[in-house]
């Protein structure tokens, strides 16, 4: 028996957790090993790369595509439930990866181009491009991870994450002390102040709302924090929470009169800039890919051609 693609194991994964109220990662790799039939050998069987086991780790990226297509949810760190949508789906099984691929697809950045891709001439990839369409799902998956961390943190935990995230994007420089988170109760609609200057002439204020991904903020909530910039006195402000907003409070903020600046943040550019700016994150591996220098092979002499 060979090791189950990470798309084969969706489904029987899905049908532990209708039997199971919630398991953790390592409780699916007992009872998945015992349904495909895998011997001691093909469960322990790491990857050449010495980077774990690949049937364990199949399992999680199983699990990780559940996730962000809505038929998981983690109720806490590590451990996983299905979802009513998943339920739903789980009545035709033969559809559930057709479903998952579409939601996953829905949720990768547009790409424009100027000129087709070779992907839309050749349905097969060259191998440099797998390796990007690979680091792209990365990616994706460790931004969902990102915001499920985050979500698992308190609100005020969450304003001061947000503080230190603007800092390592450069914000406030060298200044001492530039990053503040303001008091929990009466903060009167900012939640963080960074200083630009030493004598905090300029600065930017902050308002972090943790709200779950399901959620949107609307454009009254937006209103209300430009009206709290207005009372501070401050014509830059930035917005940033762990869901999303809506179509007429992004509008609003891009078409704001006056001197006021105002930036929205939404969930996936907060994973994004989390993991940009190493926030938190450490690097797993590097792949170095090299091509040939052809400054140098130019420079050797060619073989005569006219030598017979």
């Amino acid at each position: 028996m060979t090791i189950p693609k990470h798309d084969d194991i969706r489904v029987p994964a899905l049908k532990l957790l209708i039997e199971n109220e919630s398991l953790k990662l390592n409780e699916f790799e007992s009872p998945l090993a015992r349904q495909f039939g895998l011997s001691e050998d093909e469960l322990s069987q790491e990857y050449d790369s010495g980077n774990g086991k690949i049937f364990y780790d199949r399992i999680s990226w199983a699990l990780s595509y559940m996730n962000m297509a809505g038929l998981v949810q983690k109720p806490k760190r590590g451990t996983y439930q299905i979802s009513d949508l998943g339920k739903e789906k789980l009545k035709t099984p033969e559809n559930i990866n057709h479903f998952i691929e579409a939601q996953i697809k829905q949720r990768e950045p547009v790409k424009r181009e100027k000129t087709p891709s070779i992907k839309t001439i050749n349905t097969d990839l060259t191998p440099q491009e797998e390796l990007y369409d690979s680091f792209s799902k990365i990616q994706l998956s460790v931004y969902n991870e990102i915001i499920d961390v985050i979500l698992d943190k308190s609100p005020r935990a969450f304003e001061k994450l947000v503080v230190i995230l603007l800092k390592k994007m450069g914000y406030g420089g060298e200044v001492e002390s530039a990053g503040q988170v303001t008091q929990y109760s009466n903060d009167k609609g900012i939640d963080g102040i960074i200083k630009e200057d030493v004598l905090g002439l300029g600065r930017i204020h902050i308002q972090a709302k943790r709200y779950a991904r399901v959620n949107t903020i609307g454009r009254e909530e937006v209103q209300k924090f430009v009206g709290a910039l207005a009372v501070a006195q401050s014509n830059k402000g930035v917005f940033i929470t762990t869901s999303s907003y809506s179509k007429g409070a992004i509008e609003y903020a891009a078409n704001l009169n006056g001197t006021t600046t105002l930036v929205l943040i939404d969930g996936n550019k907060l994973a994004e800039y989390v993991y940009q700016y190493s926030l938190g994150m450490q690097t797993e591996q590097t792949i170095e890919i090299k091509k040939l220098d052809s400054d140098f092979w130019d420079s050797i002499e060619d073989a005569d051609k006219s030598a017979s």
